[in-house]
């Protein structure tokens, strides 16, 4: 289910525990009590698809498969996939869905033309599926021009989302807090921040109203210190 707006300002911000690539991580996730376990996942050049953050050609030897975390995940918690690729992104979608059901996941992708394939998808198969936009790309070594143009469609991010139907907002911290997380509160969207690790940041995105889901590679300091208040209105 969507989360509403009315509902993020009383229910406490959820916490998602960042970069889980190995079954180890994924326990120790989960014995924490997070909300969600974040994972990357990508595809290999033989369509095998593993936990990583960068792309790989060949799965490595000691590489945690998808269907591993997967099958660890059933049942147990929810998870928070970030797809590093775009080829075969539905299937992989529709895999996750048959395995942890729709309410049970989030996904999150750099890329616009995976957003809209997925919630294409999910029109007909699964309605209620959390997908999201994420807004933050690094953009070190793109030729000024490029890197400009994708900063302005991240601060002024309305397009993006009408065309990709994205129903996340989903944001690095920073950009949140200079005008995402308002885009996200005047259209009435979900607000997923990445990745708030320091205690002061902590304190500010895990107040009550200000966010839905935080992703952090602090996970026990979260939960620690996400707090109950409700913003003033």
């Amino acid at each position: 289910m969507i989360p509403s707006r009315r509902r993020q300002r009383r229910d406490p911000v959820l916490v998602s525990a960042h970069r889980c690539l190995t079954i180890e991580q994924v326990e120790h996730a989960l014995r924490l009590g997070v909300d969600y376990v974040e994972f990357d996942v990508q595809r290999c050049a033989d369509g095998s698809l593993v936990l990583a953050h960068d792309p790989v050609a060949v799965a490595p030897p000691d590489a945690t498969t998808y269907d591993e975390v997967l099958e660890v995940l059933a049942g147990r918690g929810r998870a928070h996939l970030d797809l590093k690729f775009h080829d075969g992104c539905v299937d992989a979608v529709a895999h996750a869905v048959d395995r942890l059901g729709t309410d049970r996941l989030v996904v999150t992708t750099l890329e616009d033309r995976s957003v809209t394939a997925i919630r294409a998808w999910s029109d007909v198969h699964a309605p209620a599926l959390l997908v999201g936009l994420s807004l933050g790309r690094g953009v070190s070594g793109f030729p000024v021009l490029r890197q400009v143009r994708v900063r302005l469609s991240e601060f002024f991010p309305r397009v993006r989302y009408r065309h990709s139907r994205a129903n996340v907002v989903v944001a690095h911290h920073w950009l949140a807090r200079l005008t995402v997380a308002r885009f996200a509160r005047n259209h009435g969207l979900p607000l997923l921040v990445w990745t708030v690790d320091t205690a002061p940041s902590l304190r500010h995105w895990t107040r009550t109203g200000r966010a839905w889901l935080v992703t952090t590679n602090n996970p026990d300091l979260a939960l620690r210190l996400r707090r109950p208040e409700r913003l003033s209105p």
